[in-house]
């Protein structure tokens, strides 16, 4: 038996903690707030769905380019500020997007705010490590359902601005400033001092105040195929996500023929079923294990969006999003935690390698989709939301069982 002795949080962590919750809910809504504006963009630009695939494309390839860039940046301007400064030029990335006038103009601006985004991602989750040391337990997850709250908040201002009539222009001109305004309100109450600083942790030991035994990193042949499943697993969540951030909508409106404002609520069901799997997914990890929560989540997305893909609604296709959400929740969480304690890799290598790579989720499945699309049909290309459930089914094994 052990005993955790847990520092109560001071008053300067728990303020940089809402202040981390913010720069979360920010970089959700931001984005959030183009993606419903997607099919009106396509049809003002008059492009097809290979072209719209390519163009939207350029924004994970933005993040990938830039991402490996934003470890340097934290180290040399500390992590708060690399988050507050990446979420003012994401904001003037998806403005200019919005406005664009021009498919080349499109992707330049998409590959702006991905490139700037990636530097937020990195750096927002940098500081609420730090935040999460300062208090000696887990509270990294509920910064994700903080980032799924704002990225219903932004779809749902989106849907609300295109209802009412609001061009692109005033919409995100409007979003893009507060938001600024939260983020730069939000520095204020971040952790000062360097990212090297050394965190207070949680004491632990056993009951008779032995230390207990730390595990040796000890490299062995499978950590490499681990690490691959793991990339692959955290990349099947991407492809999900990025389903309802590309197509939902775009499905919604033009093969189901839902008006543009329900037509948003694809994304809207997904993100917000995602946000509630984030809540209640580590109450059953720590019951039922990483790979059994991974499993039935996987078989979740993979039925709910294979029965809506099969008999075509308005109603079940917003279910069936809603389904996928709530089954991948865990997904990416469950994979860089997994790859962080990949022994016989320095500390933060695996986590880095798996944020890096699961990129290429965001980066390929536009371009696969939209190819898929315009050879068969939208209906057809969304097929890869139950594959994705499929492919995590096969790669789970390598995730934690259930804790005896």
């Amino acid at each position: 038996m052990t005993v955790d002795v847990l520092r109560r949080p001071a008053l300067a962590d728990r303020r940089a903690r809402v202040a981390v919750a913010v720069l979360f809910f920010t970089n959700g809504a931001l984005f959030a707030n183009l993606l419903p504006r997607y099919p009106q963009i396509k049809a003002d630009l008059g492009i097809g769905n290979a072209a719209y695939g390519l163009a939207v494309a350029a924004f994970p390839a933005g993040a990938i380019t830039a991402g490996l860039a934003a470890g340097v940046l934290v180290r040399r301007f500390g992590s708060a500020r690399v988050a507050v400064g990446g979420t003012l030029l994401t904001g003037a990335g998806i403005l200019a997007a919005g406005l664009a006038n021009s498919v080349a103009v499109f992707a330049g601006a998409l590959f702006l705010a991905g490139a700037m985004d990636a530097f937020t991602d990195v750096a927002q989750n940098a500081h609420g490590l730090r935040v999460q040391r300062r208090y000696g337990r887990s509270i990294i997850n509920s910064f994700h359902a903080i980032w799924s709250v704002g990225a219903v908040t932004g779809g749902s201002m989106a849907a609300a601005a295109i209802a009412l009539g609001v061009s692109r222009g005033p919409h995100l001109l409007f979003s893009a400033v507060v938001f600024a305004v939260a983020a730069c309100v939000a520095l204020r109450y971040c952790l000062p001092g360097p990212e090297t600083e050394a965190e207070p942790a949680v004491e632990t030991g056993t009951e008779d105040g032995a230390p207990l035994p730390t595990r040796a990193p000890a490299a062995g042949p499978r950590t490499g195929w681990v690490l691959a499943a793991l990339v692959l697993i955290a990349t099947a969540g991407t492809l999900v996500e990025d389903a309802g951030m590309s197509w939902a909508t775009l499905y919604l409106s033009d093969s189901l023929h839902a008006t543009a404002a329900l037509a948003a609520s694809g994304y809207v069901a997904l993100v917000g079923a995602q946000f509630v799997g984030r809540i209640v997914g580590d109450r059953l990890v720590d019951r039922f294990g990483q790979r059994a929560v991974a499993r039935s989540g996987a078989l979740i997305a993979a039925v709910g969006m294979g029965l809506a893909l099969a008999v075509p609604t308005v109603p079940g296709t917003v279910l069936g999003f809603a389904a996928a959400g709530f089954g991948v929740a865990t997904l990416v969480p469950a994979a860089m935690h997994e790859a962080d304690e990949l022994p016989g890799l320095k500390p933060g290598s695996g986590l880095t390698l798996v944020s890096w790579l699961m990129r290429l989720g965001f980066l390929l499945s536009p371009p696969v989709v939209g190819l898929v699309a315009d050879a068969t049909s939208l209906r057809v290309g969304l097929l890869v939301v139950p594959l994705a459930g499929l492919l995590v089914l096969l790669c789970a094994g390598v995730l934690q069982p259930r804790r005896r």
